[in-house]
């Protein structure tokens, strides 16, 4: 196959919007007010591309607490219209949002260069991924078939399925797309209308899936993005009395504030889905392939510059081949490729923004002046202008060095003697967190114990722990990093769903 007759129009394409602007702001009832408000004096917040601050990406204008009502005013009125809607009416709204998708890649591939730092090979996945949630749960017709019972006075009973109310979706950065359209065709799909508040740091993306949703033939009161701080109005928006349900994927303590706010509110308990971030490790034994093991581990911490909730963080090596495998570690990073996301030799992009660059290079600095340094790469001239983070790895002498997540390209590596595995296992399950594992072995007694006794959502085998692919291998973690269900597995549905009891037709009628 010749892969320039690809590449080459395919670049084409997406340098065509490198020089783009696009502009975000509100949409409420399918109307957006990016105009409006401009034309008001409202505020416009300049966007720049992570990995060189001085391109303008675009421009945002954030919600106003008043908009909050009126989406939820909006929301609520046209919710029960959508939810009595046929499940395949919805499902093809979907199916339609796909196809835009696909049909409209090349620009958010850009818009993933531009606002998010990704690379080619992050950003299609990215498509693709987005897809996928959409095409999948259009496919979950089953969670709404209606099932014959027999009540406690004895009558026969319809029991169903359907869409709760008006659900807050709240998605990070690191995912501006997937997960900002994973949380959203869920909800709709179950019948539910949607306020959705996306990063901040990644609003244009989701402004323009927003105008995709729209296309898609989605009525306009079903969905509404209010951009805008976090803090302020994620707060205002939780707090809500028409909350009927909250999806939220970011950082645990944001996660715990959420739960403590919905548990504090009088009447019916309302659902809380949440992934948060994990302390990810990777055991390693002496039975694993070397090469496997260093072709993993790179994409595991180092992949998407680290920024996935699913990144390795802590690489466990059995000291019989720690020596040998740490050296290869050392040598395969020097083949990394650290600059310019679009570019095709590109493997590790920027990290999200300066703030996250301050943190993760105050604890490399940490990591220097306590732990033994395994190596850190050097930054090019085309890092100069953007926030980027220098792929790091360390030796640390024991898990317990590390008390919270670091989320960027750091690797940390602890050795371990084959007769303590099983207290390797307990400092990991101790941690809290319980997102993803990686395990190379190729001893099938030893990755089966291991698989049963960590305390995590995924675990994966002779592989890659990043990845994970809508329908085959639904994504979620316990403990600090998650509620369940997992996304893109067959149960995520019910969890935006109420069960509804009828009496059947020809029952009634008799």
């Amino acid at each position: 196959m010749d892969i320039d007759s690809q590449r080459i129009p395919f670049n084409a394409q997406v340098n065509a919007f490198l020089d783009y602007r696009w502009t975000a702001g509100p949409v409420i009832g399918g109307k957006a007010l990016y105009e409006p408000l401009r034309d008001s004096g409202e505020a416009l917040m300049p966007v720049t591309a992570p990995y060189d601050r001085s391109i303008t990406v675009g421009q945002v204008i954030f919600a106003r607490s008043e908009h909050i009502d009126q989406a939820f005013a909006s929301a609520t009125e046209a919710c029960d219209a959508w939810r009595d809607l046929p499940v395949t009416a919805r499902a093809l709204c979907l199916n339609r949002l796909a196809d835009l998708l696909e049909g409209n890649r090349a620009e958010l591939v850009a818009l993933c260069h531009m606002e998010a730092g990704k690379t080619i090979h992050d950003a299609i996945d990215e498509i693709r991924e987005a897809v996928d949630f959409c095409r999948y749960y259009a496919t979950q017709s089953q969670v709404f078939q209606v099932q014959q019972a027999t009540g406690f006075d004895g009558k026969p009973l319809a029991i169903s399925r359907q869409g709760r109310g008006v659900f807050v979706c709240i998605s990070p950065w690191n995912f501006p797309l997937a997960i900002f359209l994973g949380q959203i065709t869920a909800a709709l799909m179950a019948g539910n209308a949607v306020i959705a508040k996306p990063a901040e740091q990644t609003s244009l993306i989701a402004a323009r899936a927003a105008r995709l949703i729209q296309q898609a033939g989605f009525p306009d009161g079903v969905f509404h993005l209010l951009p805008g701080n976090g803090t302020e109005l994620g707060s205002a928006l939780i707090a809500h009395p028409k909350v009927a349900g909250v999806a939220f994927t970011g950082s645990t303590q944001t996660a715990m504030r959420i739960n403590q706010s919905l548990a504090g509110r009088a009447g019916e308990p309302i659902p809380m889905i949440a992934e948060t971030g994990g302390q990810n490790a990777m055991i390693v034994d002496s039975t694993a392939l070397p090469q496997q093991v260093v072709r993993d581990v790179l994409r595991s911490a180092f992949g998407s510059a680290g920024q996935r909730c699913s990144a390795l963080r802590v690489l466990c090596i059995q000291e019989d081949v720690a020596e040998h495998i740490i050296k290869l570690i050392s040598g395969a990073m020097d083949e990394l490729s650290v600059g310019i996301p679009y570019l095709y030799q590109t493997d590790v992009g920027p990290v999200i923004d300066s703030a996250a660059k301050e943190k993760l290079n105050a604890h490399i600095e940490q990591m220097k002046q306590t732990q033994q340094l395994v190596k850190q790469l050097e930054l090019v001239s085309d890092c100069d202008k953007g926030d980027f983070v220098a792929p790091a790895a360390f030796e640390i002498s024991d898990l317990s060095v590390l008390t919270k997540e670091k989320f960027g390209p750091i690797l940390h590596i602890v050795r371990f003697k084959a007769s303590e595995l099983p207290q390797l296992i307990e400092k990991i399950n101790a941690t809290g967190y319980g997102l993803t594992l990686g395990i190379h072995s190729r001893n099938a007694t030893t990755y089966q114990w291991i698989e049963k006794h960590a305390k995590v959502g995924n675990s994966y085998v002779n592989r890659d722990q990043i990845g994970a692919v809508v329908g085959v291998q639904p994504f979620g973690g316990q403990g600090l990093s998650g509620t369940g269900p997992k996304a893109g597995g067959p149960h995520y549905l019910y969890r935006f769903t109420e069960t509804k009891f009828d009496q059947p037709v020809n029952a009634a009628q008799a």
